[in-house]
């Protein structure tokens, strides 16, 4: 069997892995750079660059802090890819930098438009429940739009019976993943934009007829089927994205479990006073200290 995630792939989500580490400062100056590399990237190299990027964006490194600028950045990082995939499909499409009360993405077409939001998590996280998907955020911030799309990891998402499956029929939110979104856009190579626009309108009119039903079978029965009904081409495309999904999981588990050997190598090799200061930077005690010194009094008693 050919492998579809190419060794080519592989090295330029290091790349990107490495550049959103070293871009991290400046949260908005950091952003508009990244974003425009990867535009140019896009530009330059074509749509299979972009099927590439969807195919592995949706593990967060390991390697980065929780809750790290790396992490936040990553997190707008996707959501660029989700915009500049719309954008390929055809449609307009921008990320919104506004960070309250508003999806991230916003994508336009000849007769609809709608709201998105891209989803990405570590593989070492256990623990996912319906607010991690956003479902019921994503149905307040349409503002008027009819549609809303939350796109996720095909591998994170629950296999049997979940309340985001429900709350997403009940609310008319999309929930689609990396694999069928790449699936568009080798479709939208064959048959063109306006066939790959026409079909992802039919999916977002799929949802809201779906059973209301806590069952992934029922919700990814309804999805697959209007895909693969839609076109003959539709199935080949199916099988590639299919194997392309299992490999994207290998890549993503050996790159994290190598960035892990190699930190538990470092802290076998450390002396008991190395592991000590580390333990200290970890827990981010020395940080905390400073902080509490810094608390004094705010003078609001002596306002009379």
């Amino acid at each position: 069997m050919n492998i579809i995630v190419s060794k080519k792939a592989i090295k330029r989500r290091s790349y990107w892995i490495e550049e959103i580490r070293q871009l991290s400062g400046n949260f908005g100056d950091d952003y508009e750079k990244s974003a425009k590399e990867l535009t140019e990237e896009v530009e330059q190299d074509g749509i299979n660059v972009l099927i590439d990027h969807l195919r592995l964006c949706g593990s967060i490194p390991e390697s980065y802090n929780h809750d790290s600028s790396e992490e936040k950045l990553y997190s707008k990082y996707t959501d660029c890819l989700l915009s500049l995939a719309y954008q390929a499909l055809g449609l307009k499409s921008l990320v919104i930098k506004e960070r309250a009360d508003v999806a991230d993405v916003e994508a336009f077409g000849k007769d609809y438009s709608f709201v998105a939001d891209a989803k990405a998590f570590r593989l070492s996280r256990t623990a996912k429940n319906q607010k991690d998907f956003k479902v019921q955020a994503m149905h307040r911030w349409k503002h008027g739009k009819p549609n809303a799309m939350v796109v996720c990891p095909i591998y994170q998402l629950p296999r049997a019976s979940s309340q985001i499956y429900q709350s997403a029929t009940s609310s008319d939110v999309c929930i689609f993943t990396y694999s069928h979104l790449a699936l568009l856009l080798s479709y939208s190579q064959i048959e063109g934009t306006e066939k790959a626009q026409e079909l992802l309108y039919k999916v977002f009119k799929t949802v809201p007829l779906l059973p209301l039903s806590k069952s992934a079978t029922d919700y990814w029965l309804g999805i697959n089927k209007t895909l693969l009904e839609f076109s003959e081409t539709i199935e080949e495309l199916w099988q590639k994205e299919k194997q392309a999904s299992l490999e994207s999981i290998e890549v993503a588990k050996q790159e994290d479990l190598t960035y892990l050997a190699k930190q538990r190598e470092k802290i076998m090799r450390m002396s008991h006073q190395e592991a000590l200061n580390e333990l200290i930077k970890v827990h981010k005690i020395d940080s905390k200290i400073k902080i509490i010194n810094s608390i004094k009094d705010n003078g609001l008693l002596a306002i009379k």
